[in-house]
C-alpha cells in the first residue's frame, strides 16, 4: 500500500481494492501488528521486559493471574512479531531469559503512551461502564 489516504474511509476504500492484500481486510497491516498487542497478557508482559530482562519463572511470579500454558504462549507471539528476543544459557539445567528488542522497545515508546492513559482514566471508565450497565439493566426491566 503505497499511498497514505487522508480518513478512515480512504483506508478501508485502499485495502478493499488492494491487489497487494490477497484478503483484503483480513490482511489489514494495522490489524496484523495490533492483534497481538491486544492480547490480555501482552502488555503487560511487555512493560514488565521494558524494564529489564527476566526469567521465565520469574514472569510467572510476577505476573500470577496467568497460566504457564498462556504465559508461553504469549511470550511466542511476542517474539514471532519480533518485539521479544529469547536467549537461551548453557546451564544445567539450561535457563532462557527474555528481553525487549529494538523494535519492542520502539513499540513500547508508543504503547506506554497509551498505558499512561489507561491508568489515569480507569476510574473514569469504570463508572462509565456501571452508569451504562445500570441503564441497560433498567430499560430490560422495561421490557
Amino acid at each position: 500500500m503505497d499511498a497514505r489516504p487522508a480518513s478512515f474511509r480512504s483506508k478501508l476504500e485502499v485495502l478493499r481494492g488492494s491487489s497487494e492484500l490477497a484478503g483484503g481486510l483480513a490482511a489489514c497491516p494495522i490489524r496484523a501488528v495490533v492483534d497481538t498487542l491486544g492480547g490480555r497478557w501482552a502488555s503487560l508482559l511487555l512493560m514488565a521486559l521494558a524494564e529489564r530482562p527476566y526469567r521465565f519463572g520469574e514472569l510467572r511470579r510476577l505476573v500470577p493471574d496467568i497460566s504457564q500454558r498462556m504465559l508461553t504462549q504469549t511470550l511466542v507471539d511476542l517474539q514471532r512479531d519480533g518485539y521479544v528476543r529469547r536467549e537461551v544459557f548453557p546451564t544445567k539445567p539450561p535457563s532462557v531469559e527474555y528481553s525487549l528488542t529494538d523494535l519492542g522497545r520502539s513499540m513500547f515508546e508508543a504503547l506506554s503512551h497509551l498505558l499512561d492513559w489507561a491508568e489515569r482514566n480507569h476510574h473514569e471508565v469504570l463508572a462509565t461502564r456501571a452508569r451504562h450497565d445500570a441503564d441497560t439493566a433498567r430499560q430490560a426491566g422495561r421490557r
